[in-house]
C-alpha cells in the first residue's frame, strides 16, 4: 500500500489550455489496459526536457533529445507503457521513429514534431504495429480534461496514479500548472524509471524553458531515491502553451517569474514525492535532511548515502532503531575531512547523537516510537558550514523483492 497517498481526484486536475490528451488500450504488453497516450500541444508551445543520466539510454530518450535539438516546435507526445524500447539497438531507434511517423501522419505534422516516450520491460522489441493500430482511437479521445486518465495510462508497477495541479495569478490572469508522473522502482537521482509531464499555459520566453525545467527537476525528481538504480528511460518534460494571455515572463528570479518558478517546483515536488510514497513495497516515507555542510553538494552526498543504504532502509521497515547504520552511512559518504566529533543526529523530535556519540538522554524506546511511524524525518547536522539539502526515500520491504522478482511474469 502506498504511504499516505491516494489516487487524485480528476475534478481537482485543472485542464491546461492548449493541451489535449487522448488515451486508449493498444495491447502493448497486456490486453484490456490503458497503455497508449497521445498529448497534443497548441502551435507555438514551448517545450523543454530533462532525461536520464544512464549512458545506456532508451531509444525514445535518444530520439526525444534529437527532436528537441532540432528546434522546430514539438506539437505532440506519444507515450506507451508495457515496453521500454531500451537495449534494442538500431532497431529500437527505427521503431521509435516509426511511431513518430504514425502520429505525424494522423495529425498532419512532421515526425520531428513528435516526442516519443516508453516505459516497461527492457530488451524487447517495441510492438509498433499495435501502437499504430491504437493511435486513431487515442487521437479520437483527445480532450483537455483527460489528465486523470492519462495518469493511469502511464503506470507500470505503480499502485495509484500520480497527478498534481495548481493555479496562480499572473498579471491579473489565471495561470494553470498541471502534471502527471509514473514511477515506483528503479528510482534514484539523475532521474529514474519515471516519466513526468508538466504543462502550464503561462507565457514564457523560450530561452527560460530549459533553465526552469532543469531547476524543477533538480529540486524534485533529483531529490528522490527508492532503490539506487538509474533507469534507461526517465524523462521530465515541461510544456508552456502561452495561452494564459499575460505579459511574457522574461526572467525567473523576481516578480511574476519567481511566482511561476515556485509553482512549477511545487507541482514537480508533489509528483516526485508521490513516486516515493508509492515505491515498490514501501511502508514508510522518509525525509533525510542534512544541515551544516560546506556546500549543498556534500549535504546531498551524505543524504543519498543514508537514503541508498539497504541496511538503513531495512531497519526502517522493521521499525528497528539500529541507528548506528545511519552514522555509518554518514561516515562512508565520501567527505574526506569530516569531523565525526561534531555530528548531530535527530530522528524526528528525538535527539539521538551529539558530538559524534550517543546522547546521554537518548532512550531506545524513543527511537522505536518514531520508527513505527509511517512518515519519519532523519536530520543530520554536520556542523561545518551553512549549506543544507533534503532527499526523500522509503524503506525496503519483503514486497520490494517479490515485485521485482515477478516483474516480467
Amino acid at each position: 500500500m502506498p504511504v499516505n497517498l491516494t489516487a487524485p481526484d480528476p475534478n481537482a486536475l485543472y485542464p491546461v489550455p492548449g493541451v489535449q490528451l487522448g488515451i486508449t488500450m493498444a495491447g502493448v504488453r497486456k490486453a484490456n489496459r490503458r497503455d497508449l497516450t497521445v498529448i497534443t500541444l497548441a502551435e507555438g508551445s514551448q517545450v523543454a526536457g530533462v532525461f536520464t543520466a544512464n549512458r545506456f539510454c532508451a531509444a525514445p530518450v535518444q530520439l526525444c533529445r534529437k527532436h528537441l535539438a532540432a528546434a522546430i516546435g514539438p506539437r505532440a507526445l506519444v507515450i506507451n507503457t508495457g515496453n521500454a524500447n531500451a537495449g534494442t539497438g538500431e532497431d529500437g531507434l527505427m521503431r521509435a521513429f516509426s511511431t513518430c511517423v504514425s502520429v505525424a501522419q494522423l495529425l498532419n505534422l512532421s515526425p520531428e514534431q513528435v516526442l516519443p516516450f516508453s516505459t516497461g520491460v527492457i530488451m524487447e522489441p517495441l510492438p509498433t504495429d499495435r501502437i499504430a493500430a491504437g493511435l486513431p482511437a487515442a487521437i479520437a479521445d483527445l480532450k483537455e480534461g483527460n489528465w486523470g486518465v492519462a495518469a493511469e495510462a502511464i503506470m507500470t508497477t505503480d499502485t495509484v496514479p500520480k497527478a498534481a495541479s495548481k493555479q496562480i495569478q499572473i498579471g491579473g490572469k489565471t495561470v494553470t500548472i498541471t502534471g502527471i508522473s509514473k514511477g515506483a522502482g528503479m528510482i534514484r537521482p539523475n532521474m529514474a524509471t519515471m516519466l513526468s509531464f508538466l504543462a502550464t499555459d503561462a507565457v514564457i520566453a523560450p530561452q527560460l524553458m530549459q533553465a526552469l525545467t532543469r531547476e524543477a527537476a533538480d529540486k524534485s525528481f533529483n531529490r528522490i531515491t527508492i532503490d539506487g538504480d538509474t533507469s534507461t528511460n526517465d524523462s521530465f518534460v515541461v510544456v508552456a502553451t502561452g495561452q494564459a494571455g499575460h505579459a511574457p515572463i522574461t526572467q525567473l528570479d523576481s516578480g511574476d517569474g519567481a511566482l511561476l518558478r515556485q509553482a512549477v517546483i511545487d507541482v514537480a515536488t508533489q509528483l516526485a514525492q508521490a513516486i516515493v510514497r508509492d515505491g515498490e513495497g514501501a511502508t514508510k516515507f522518509i525525509t533525510v535532511q542534512v544541515d551544516g555542510g560546506k556546500t549543498e553538494a556534500e549535504c546531498k552526498q551524505v543524504a543519498y548515502a543514508i537514503a541508498h543504504s539497504p541496511l538503513v532502509k531495512t531497519a526502517f521497515f522493521a521499525s528497528d532503531p539500529n541507528l548506528g547504520r545511519i552514522l555509518a552511512a554518514v561516515g562512508y559518504a565520501g567527505i574526506a575531512d569530516l569531523d565525526q566529533t561534531r555530528i548531530e543526529m535527530f530522528l524526528d523530535d528525538v535527539h539521538v547523537v551529539t558530538d559524534g556519540g550517543r546522547k546521554a538522554s537518548y532512550q531506545e524506546a524513543d527511537g522505536a516510537r518514531v520508527m513505527k511511524q509511517a512518515e519519519i524525518t532523519v536530520r543530520i547536522d554536520l556542523r561545518r558550514g551553512p549549506a543544507q539539502a533534503t532527499v526523500w526515500t522509503c524503506d525496503f520491504s519483503v514486497d520490494y523483492v517479490k515485485i521485482n522478482a515477478d516483474y516480467r511474469s
